[in-house]
């Protein structure tokens, strides 16, 4: 089994039914689809025992989320008989609708480029087949701020795929619903961070791998639909707690190491570590100010359980934090000053899209 193709199921028991056969349909020869099932209670487990008594299972406990439940599926592939044989991973949504063929891209891709930590096919919307989806469309960046945004998809506005997109391309992350990872990258760095439980884990994966000096790719020769919010639906107030709180657990993962490349060029590593660690508090800071600027506008909205989502999203992120310490940053800075520093996109793209309206595609296409 050379790649290894993961679903973490969680009470989709009718997505499992409807897509599970044309994932199976399309796998190469060396590929296999397994199911890592997170103690769901619709039926899911009955379903998969009746219906698809040939794909293998991992039944987890409980729920363990995205983070923790694909961190344990990896483990268990691992393990599992032709899974030493293993070079790529990859997650995959249950809400994921594929044809024949959207595989082979992405393996060919990964073999011919050894510097490639991870891909991932354009993600096209399963309602509108021919326009980008939120969740990921055709690559992602990030502002310097941590506001995440797409090649095809910035804010709520969502570009229809004329090929504007169509060759491969560097980007700073690529989504989680349908990625294929580099097995030696993604136990180099120990899996996803699970704190996150959901939502910005697969940026931060991406940003700690190009930190170690790997590159992040989107393939759009593979294709894929999502349908989105199989799990948790977009209004939900506990999604945006998340969304919220684990931005900013990102950004203390993973700025101070990244300024520090910037730093080292010009400053002794005790400077460099120091004064990046002083630049990451500072961007922080300024965020959750953006944060609670944010929350206000939903207390003025009459959206209180989103006012309070972000006030238990700042709560969380000050107990759950790690803060950076100096050693260690310099420690990283010496070690990896010749690793490429990943590229966050320097405006606010908040303010740039409010700007520039439709206009915001084309201004992103002539910047990155």
């Amino acid at each position: 089994m050379k790649t290894a193709v993961v679903i973490l199921n969680w009470n989709t028991r009718d997505f499992l039914g409807k897509f599970l056969p044309p994932l199976l349909d399309s796998m190469p020869e060396g590929a296999e689809v397994i199911v890592a099932d997170s103690a769901s209670d619709d039926g899911s487990r009955e379903l998969l025992a009746s219906r698809f008594p040939q794909v293998r299972t991992i039944l987890l406990d409980q729920n363990y989320g995205f983070t923790g439940g694909y961190n344990r599926a990896f483990e268990a592939v691992c393990a599992m008989e032709g899974g030493e044989e293993m070079e790529y991973f990859v997650l995959i949504n249950s809400d994921i609708e594929v044809s024949k063929g959207w595989l082979e891209p992405l393996v060919s891709w990964m073999d011919t480029h050894k510097d490639c930590a991870a891909c991932a096919p354009k993600l096209h919307s399963y309602f509108e087949k021919d326009s980008f989806e939120y969740a990921g469309a055709a690559g992602g960046h990030l502002d310097r701020f941590g506001y995440p945004f797409c090649r095809g998809r910035v804010m709520k506005k969502v570009e229809k795929d004329c090929g504007q997109y169509d060759s491969p391309s560097d980007v700073f992350w690529a989504t989680g619903a349908c990625l294929m990872v580099r097995r030696s990258a993604y136990s180099g760095i120990g899996g996803l961070d699970a704190r996150f439980f959901a939502h910005m884990e697969e940026i931060d994966l991406c940003w700690r791998l190009q930190l170690e000096g790997w590159r992040i790719c989107v393939v759009p020769e593979s294709l894929v639909w999502h349908v989105g919010g199989g799990t948790l639906p977009n209004d939900s107030p506990w999604k945006l707690k998340l969304n919220f709180r684990n931005n900013l657990l990102m950004l203390q993962n993973n700025l101070a190491l990244t300024y520090s490349l910037e730093e080292i060029r010009e400053l002794t590593p005790d400077k460099a570590a120091s004064k990046a660690i002083r630049r990451a508090a500072s961007t922080i800071r300024f965020r959750m100010l953006l944060d609670g600027m944010s929350a206000l506008v939903y207390l003025l909205t009459g959206k209180k359980a989103c006012f309070k989502a972000v006030w238990e999203a700042h709560r969380e992120f000050r107990a759950m934090g790690r803060k950076p310490q100096e050693e260690q940053v310099r420690e990283y800075a010496s070690t990896h000053r010749t690793i490429a520093i990943p590229a966050l996109y320097p405006g606010w793209i908040v303010s740039e899209s409010l700007l520039r309206g439709d206009g915001i595609f084309e201004h992103l296409r002539k910047r990155i």
